[in-house]
């Protein structure tokens, strides 16, 4: 059986689009993936909009927290900034990627939900290509 792949997702806030992206990954990788989010300067709580909008879908995202980078160690098969420019520090990863995405936070309904679709396509893109 694989190694289960290790992915650490992050944004400024840990509040938004990388918690979505962990939940994501916790949805499509199963078992197959540990799943972690992090953030540069995090806000300490979920944004409400983000539970709501995952909801939406059956995920529960009030189980999530929202942590510093300093709270995750260990090496990464991938991490993937979500557009945060110089405030996202270096982790170690075999894969880096940078998926420049629209802070959701000030966005419409309809604008926060065609956010977390893009996350969710991409995360099924990013563990096809780590042969999840």
């Amino acid at each position: 059986m694989p190694t289960e792949k290790r992915i650490l997702f992050v944004c400024v806030e840990n509040a938004n689009r990388s918690q979505m992206a962990e939940a994501f990954a916790h949805l499509y990788g199963g078992d197959a993936v540990e799943a972690l989010s992090a953030g540069s300067r995090p806000s300490g709580v979920i944004n409400p909009r983000a539970v709501q909008f995952m909801q939406e879908l059956g995920y529960d995202l009030t189980t999530h927290a929202s942590k510093s980078l300093d709270e995750v160690t260990g090496e990464f098969d991938a991490v993937v900034t979500m557009g945060c420019g110089d405030s996202c520090p270096w982790v170690p990863a075999r894969l880096r990627l940078d998926w420049a995405l629209q802070d959701p936070k000030h966005l419409d309904d309809d604008g926060y939900r065609a956010v977390r679709d893009d996350i969710a396509a991409r995360v099924k893109s990013l563990l096809a290509e780590l042969a999840v």
